[in-house]
């Protein structure tokens, strides 16, 4: 067999090209990783400790230790799989407080869903306990149809499935219920 410098070319050629293919099923191998994550987040916030101000006052704290964005979905969402707490100040710097083990903002519809362990407490000590909770931002209403106990400052307890009503609990429908409440009697003087 003679050896030519076009069978050089040519071998060289077939080596480089055998090479290439190689090394493009590791980047096809690579890519086709990066297709399997389409569910990841965009970004992923560890340790958030987020304020929000309207007109330099301050309005709300949201504290958590993670926090998923998945904003870039088609039905965008946030994430917090390791719980979550906010604090919301109103006009008089009155204090409300919301704990959960998990929560979910939904952009698009402004519905937050709390679970597990979700805890309210109001700046007139109003306590409510429930396994999960929504909260529609846009029509300042909370609710839940589990099961849920609301202790209230003077001592009333109320214990039942269901309830809804207005964020600062002024307006509360209960569906079904048992608990204790207190009744003060005026005496004629």
């Amino acid at each position: 067999m003679k050896l030519t410098y076009s069978n050089i070319i040519s071998g060289i050629v077939t080596l480089i090209g055998v090479t290439m293919l190689f090394s493009c099923e590791g980047n096809l191998q690579e890519v086709r990783a990066f297709s399997l994550e389409e569910d990841a987040p965009q970004a992923i916030a560890q340790g958030i400790n987020l304020k929000f101000t309207d007109s330099g006052r301050l309005v709300a704290t949201l504290q958590s230790p993670k926090m998923l964005d998945y904003s870039n979905k088609s039905f965008p969402y946030r994430e917090f799989p390791e719980g979550v707490e906010v604090e919301f100040f109103d006009e008089k710097n009155r204090k409300n407080t919301v704990e959960a083990d998990y929560g979910i903002v939904y952009e698009q519809t402004n519905l937050i869903d709390l679970q597990g362990n979700v805890v309210i407490i109001t700046a007139d000590s109003t306590r409510l306990e429930a396994s999960q909770l929504f909260w529609d931002q846009d029509r300042n209403w909370v609710f839940t149809d589990k099961p849920n106990t609301i202790r209230f400052p003077n001592g009333a307890l109320n214990q039942g499935q269901g309830f809804d009503s207005n964020q600062n609990f002024g307006n509360f429908r209960s569906r079904t219920n048992t608990g204790i409440q207190i009744i003060e009697e005026k005496k004629d003087e």
